[in-house]
């Protein structure tokens, strides 16, 4: 009796196929992803920025004799700290927090003139004082344009 062995010197067609399949699938949805800068940068940055003016906003309903302020310029922001308020000035500085720093060319405009310096502040209502604005405010600037709005009466939302 003469035994036939199967060998198998190759892959099947299906396996070529399926191979070649998954593949595709990687290069479509992973690499995009691994290789360039995507929109998340922006909706990070958006996010970011709307929790720091939520901090803010309630320091300076929950301290009404301080004043705190978040100092926005092109490259990053920095969250300051004063003993005193007159008005809508803040006086005596006390403390100034690290800064952050924008990465890969975001950064946080005003929505009304695109300035990307400028003083944010509230009042001890939770009303933001400085810049006067209400409605779409800030635009978070990565990959994309996101806005941030504030309402009149202090709800801080992204747009």
């Amino acid at each position: 009796m003469s035994q036939q062995r199967n060998i198998q010197l190759g892959f099947t067609l299906v396996e070529l196929v399926t191979t070649m399949i998954v593949i595709g699938i990687i290069a479509v949805t992973v690499l995009p992803r691994l290789l360039s800068d995507s929109s998340y940068s922006a909706y990070s940055l958006r996010n970011e920025f709307i929790s720091e003016l939520r901090q803010v906003q309630l320091k300076a309903m929950q301290n009404t004799d301080q004043c705190y302020q978040i100092d926005v310029i092109a490259s990053g922001y920095t969250l300051r700290h004063f003993s005193g308020r007159t008005a809508s000035l803040c006086t005596n500085q006390v403390r100034i927090e690290q800064s952050q720093i924008f990465s890969g060319g975001a950064y946080i405009a005003l929505a009304s003139n695109a300035s990307q310096a400028f003083s944010i502040t509230f009042d001890e209502q939770g009303r933001m004082v400085s810049p006067a604005c209400s409605g779409n405010c800030f635009n978070a600037v990565a990959d994309e344009t996101l806005a941030i709005a504030v309402e009149s009466e202090g709800y801080i939302y992204a747009q």
